[in-house]
This record gives C-alpha cells, sequence and structure tokens, in this order.
C-alpha cells in the first residue's frame, strides 16, 4: 500500500535527504587514490550523528555500516572494506540517515582521479537517466512509466539495466510501496498518488545486465566484471509534479562543478 505523505511530512523527510546530500558532500571533499572506504564510512557515522540524525543503514537487516560502497564492478550493497580506492577507481557512496522519524536514502557514483572514457560516458548516461525517469513520475503516471523511461534511455546507449535491484517508496521505513523498477512497460504498474516519497536509483551496467553476490552477503556485482553505476535521488509527489528532496549540489560544491540540472524540479531554489 502506498502511503502519501503530508506537506508537513514531506518537509520532515525533505532535512533527512538533505542531510544525506550534505553527507556525500563531505565524503566528495575526501576521495581521492589510497583513501579507504572503511575511513570514509567511520567519517559518515561521525557527520550524520553530530548532525543529530543516526544512520539509516546501520543495522538495517543486519547491515554493518553507515555507507554502502560500491567499486567498480560492484553494482550495489558493497560493505565497506580496507582496499584502498585506486586511480581510475569509480565508486557508488549510498547513505542514508533517519531524522524525525523519516528517512533520507541517496547515492552518487564518484570519479578516482582519471577515469577511462567508457566508464565515464556509463556514468553520464547513468546520471543522465535518473532525471529522464523523474520526468514521468506526476500524477496521471504509473510506476513502469518511470522505469520503461530509464530502460529506452540506456539501452539505446548500448547500456544493460539491472532487473533484480529496484528503487522504492521512502518514509518512515527505508522501503515503502511501490518498488520502483528501472525497466518496464508504459502504463503499466501501481498509479502514482499526491504526497508519495519514492527514492528513484537507475543501476546500468556496461557489459552484461547479470549479477551475482559475493560471500559477505550484501555486495552485488556485475557476473562478467564490467562496470557498473549507480545514482539515487528522493523525489516527492507535490502539485501533481516531481519535487527532488536531495540534491547533488553539496557534492558539485565540493568537486567545483557548476549545474543546473536539478532546477526544473524545485518550486523554489536550493539554499545550500
Amino acid at each position: 500500500m502506498i502511503i502519501p505523505k503530508t506537506l508537513e511530512e514531506i518537509e520532515l523527510m525533505r532535512q533527512s535527504a538533505l542531510l544525506v546530500s550534505k553527507t556525500l558532500g563531505m565524503i566528495a571533499t575526501e576521495l581521492k587514490p589510497g583513501v579507504t572506504t572503511l575511513e570514509l564510512d567511520a567519517k559518515a557515522e561521525e557527520f550524520i550523528r553530530d548532525h543529530g540524525a543516526v544512520p539509516g543503514f546501520k543495522g538495517l537487516y543486519g547491515c554493518p555500516s553507515t555507507l554502502l560502497t560500491s567499486v567498480n564492478d560492484q553494482i550495489v550493497h558493497g560493505l565497506p572494506t580496507d582496499r584502498p580506492l585506486e586511480e581510475g577507481d569509480i565508486v557508488s557512496v549510498d547513505c542514508g540517515t533517519v531524522m524525525n522519524g523519516f528517512y533520507g536514502d541517496h547515492a552518487y557514483t564518484f570519479e578516482i582521479g582519471d577515469v577511462d572514457p567508457a566508464t565515464k560516458k556509463l556514468l553520464q548516461i547513468t546520471k543522465e537517466s535518473l532525471y529522464v525517469g523523474i520526468r514521468e513520475f506526476k500524477l496521471g503516471n504509473r510506476v513502469e512509466d518511470v522505469g520503461s523511461a530509464i530502460q529506452r534511455y540506456c539501452e539505446k546507449e548500448g547500456y544493460t539495466v539491472v532487473r533484480e535491484l529496484v528503487g522504492h517508496g521512502l518514509g518512515r521505513k527505508m522501503h515503502e510501496s511501490p518498488e520502483m523498477p528501472n525497466y518496464g512497460k508504459p502504463g503499466k504498474g501501481k498509479k502514482f498518488v499526491e504526497g508519495m516519497v519514492v527514492a528513484i536509483e537507475p543501476m546500468i551496467n556496461l557489459g552484461t545486465r547479470n549479477i551475482k553476490q559475493l560471500n559477505d552477503g550484501w555486495t552485488i556485482v556485475t557476473r562478467d566484471g564490467k562496470p557498473s553505476a549507480h545514482f539515487e535521488h528522493d523525489v516527492a509527489l507535490v502539485n501533481g509534479k516531481p519535487e527532488l528532496l536531495s540534491t547533488y549540489q553539496y557534492i558539485y560544491q565540493a568537486l567545483g562543478i557548476t549545474s543546473n540540472e536539478e532546477d526544473e524540479f524545485r518550486a523554489k531554489p536550493l539554499v545550500l
């Protein structure tokens, strides 16, 4: 069952989402060759607790960490390790918080130093597909309108869409209805309703869409060992249109990037 949120609850969720955004912005300043994802995990937990929240992932379903850090061929759910990041790596950093009784949950795939052109384009197209999908999250549409838009956008570039892992509704629980796949057929799935909040998160592979899980019981990797990209935003349906609760602007501020990609999804300018 979809659980719509009041405008007041959406504002509380925005606070949770923006704390995740700020955490990812902090992580962006720390990412460089030689840093381990375990070190990043400790910094993220401290940052979240210092801002009056608790990590959303740690302890959830037995998760041992604050961040899920997926490197190169790891798609999602990568557990932090003591392996130093290397020049040319990519790493999806997925983070959650609980604040005011509501979850925030979003992710960004970072480049470590100089990344090869094919992988760089994979990241570009995957992030673009996130916004393609968000545009379809509007009153009158259904769940698979979002997924089919993401699928078409990525497959026309020659990439494959992970099927076993999906986005989801978000609220007082990390995973609420509906599931939000990144593939589908237009006009299929549950109808969107005013006030619902979802996490939309394309997971796109350079090679095969087939996956496997590592022995740690968490980390999901591509079966052919080729890179995968993952981007995620929290989005509310307000006045029939998608409104971003999370932002990449803290990341862009840290990395010296200028972007207006989020402007169409904001009712008012974001103040950093």
